[in-house]
């Protein structure tokens, strides 16, 4: 779908763009909250700075996408590929990332609050600097993540995931609720 399509449709108030092909769009600074990308193609898109907030991203392909600043709290995001995204300070809080494929990705001051990041890939992400506060964290895979200065208070994870966190050092993990075990 070309662009200008798009911003016309949804300024006449439509919202719903199901498997829509947006590869390598440029939507910075962008205002598409409440919009419906379900299964879209947005990979090497541009939308840093956009406002998501509150979007439908289900299985959506977000491959080395640009998030940077955007905002996408309340979001739908579920089983979306998000592989070497770039994601800093993001605002991804409230946001549902079940299953999602994070790796490589670059969350670097991301503000996870409580969002439920329940079975997502982050292999080999970067969330320096990220707030995860009350994050829901159960069997999610974090796995060389690099997790300088992550704060985790309040967060809920499974042993599995506590014991690859404690392994570095500088962070904040008071308050953490256990999902299992003892």
């Amino acid at each position: 779908m070309d662009i200008n399509i798009l911003l016309s449709r949804y300024k006449t108030g439509e919202r719903d763009f199901v498997g829509v092909n947006l590869h390598k769009a440029n939507l910075h600074e962008t205002d598409l909250s409440g919009a419906n990308f379900c299964g879209a193609d947005l990979s090497g898109a541009d939308l840093s700075q956009a406002n998501l907030s509150g979007c439908n991203f289900t299985r959506a392909n977000l491959t080395d996408a640009d998030l940077t600043g955007a905002d996408l709290s309340g979001s739908n995001m579920s089983e979306i590929n998000l592989i070497g995204a770039d994601l800093i300070n993001v605002n991804l809080k409230q946001t549902n990332l079940s299953r999602a494929d994070l790796r490589s990705a670059n969350l670097i001051r991301a503000n996870l609050t409580k969002s439920n990041l329940s079975e997502a890939e982050l292999s080999g992400a970067d969330l320096s600097g990220a707030n995860l506060n009350q994050a829901n964290l159960t069997d999610t895979n974090l796995n060389e993540a690099e997790l300088n200065g992550v704060n985790i208070t309040g967060a809920t994870v499974t042993e599995r995931e506590m014991s690859g966190i404690v392994m570095h050092t500088g962070l904040s993990h008071k308050w953490v609720t256990w999902a299992g075990g003892c």
